[in-house]
């Protein structure tokens, strides 16, 4: 195998170990190699490679006991959030189902924030529509965008809404550039933006509901449009 280069070299080994992973290299319940070996298959030191365990660990990928080593672990049934980029640039097949989660959990949020939302939540919300309207390329507007949802799943007053938001925000971001079309005329995007943010400021959750669920299913067909088609 090729050697992993030393500049993020754990980031780069994580995503090697999961691909190898998630392509049935390393079977569902079977045990990693030994770290020693590991290191020199990958041509990085153990150091890295633990580095890469702990994440590995947080995603649910793997396993670790001392004195029994790594093993694999059924990711669908254990596995987090984290996983989906690996997942996603793998298995594009999977989008339709992100959308699917994407939409339905955009629309709690959005109602919850209807009825919560206070004066400065409000302000917030209008203000940062004005920053993805102002983006001066598809990456400032798109992570503009990406800021708007946090502030929504604030304007929830739901803790667990927001840490839900940060889960899939962080799931999403590093494959970004994949689903960056919605976002390459920034006024369009905060055309799309600005019916949610002044249902949630007008506290009207079903209409709140309803514009969420529809600039969620706008945006999925504008990013599914522009996927590259499966090999």
């Amino acid at each position: 195998m090729d050697p992993i280069p030393r500049d993020s070299a754990v980031d780069q080994l994580e995503r090697r170990l999961q691909e190898d992973i998630l392509e049935g290299r390393y079977a569902v319940g079977s045990l990693l190699p030994p770290e020693r070996e590991l290191a020199a298959r990958y041509g990085v030191n153990r150091t890295t490679l633990k580095h890469a365990f702990v994440r590995l660990v947080h995603a649910g990928l793997v396993e670790t006991r001392h004195g029994v080593g790594t093993r694999v672990r059924d990711f669908l049934r254990l596995g987090s959030a984290d996983l989906l980029p690996a997942i996603v640039m793998k298995y594009p097949t999977w989008m339709a189902e992100v959308f699917e989660a994407r939409q339905s959990v955009g629309a709690l949020i959005a109602a919850r924030a209807a009825a919560e939302a206070s004066d400065r939540d409000r302000g917030e919300l209008r203000r940062q529509v004005k920053i993805v309207e102002a983006a001066e390329s598809a990456d400032e507007a798109q992570l503009a965008d990406a800021e708007f949802h946090r502030i929504l799943a604030v304007a929830s007053h739901n803790r667990v809404y927001v840490l839900l938001t940060n889960t899939l925000l962080n799931a999403y971001l590093p494959v970004r550039s994949l689903l960056a079309e919605p976002f390459r005329d920034a006024e369009a995007a905060a055309g799309r933006l600005h019916p949610l943010a002044e249902a949630v400021c007008a506290g009207k959750a079903e209409a709140a509901r309803d514009a969420s669920e529809a600039y969620m299913a706008d945006t999925a067909r504008i990013m599914t449009a522009a996927l590259p088609s499966p090999s």
